[in-house]
């Protein structure tokens, strides 16, 4: 019988020749592009305002940054979408238009409506571990992401 608890498969994707869309570029919106960099083969932020995380990484050329608010057909060449706006209506339309072109979305505000999650990422020695606990206790996994970051270099003497 199966349990009526949603729960997270781990997936892990080849985004390497992928564009990721971030709408916004807020605190939150920063933490998902830091996490996506290492993996993902363009990232695209747009907002009318931005963090200074956003702007130092757009200089350095590791994002792409425009100035502007959302446009639907901002969309069409995207393969993934991160809707971190701080406007439920934006992040709705978001939502909705990506249901309906197929394009996978995570609305940071509602996980509800994510079709997938960000994960604690840990990388060591090529090996990449992600922690998820289904949206529940951010920090328990956070907690048990650095038990195992401590237990592993601590078996390589590195702690």
């Amino acid at each position: 019988m199966k349990s009526k608890e949603k729960k997270m498969f781990p997936l892990f994707v080849d985004l390497t020749e992928k564009k990721v869309l971030v709408a916004g570029a807020g605190k939150i919106a920063a933490r998902r592009v830091k996490t996506l960099l290492p993996f993902a083969g363009e990232i695209l932020v747009e907002a009318p305002e931005a963090e200074k995380e956003i702007l130092d990484l757009a200089e350095k050329g590791e994002i792409l940054y425009r100035k502007k608010p959302y446009a639907r057909e901002d969309l069409y060449d995207a393969d993934m979408v991160i809707a971190a706006t701080d406007s439920k209506e934006v992040n709705e339309d978001i939502y909705s238009a990506c249901k309906c072109l197929g394009i996978q979305v995570n609305v940071a505000s509602d996980q509800k409506k994510c079709d997938f999650h960000f994960p604690g990422v840990l990388e060591y020695d090529g090996v990449v571990m992600g922690f998820n606990g289904g949206g529940k206790d951010h920090r328990k996994v956070r907690q048990v992401r650095e038990k195992v970051q401590e237990a592993l270099l601590e078996d390589k003497g590195e702690v």
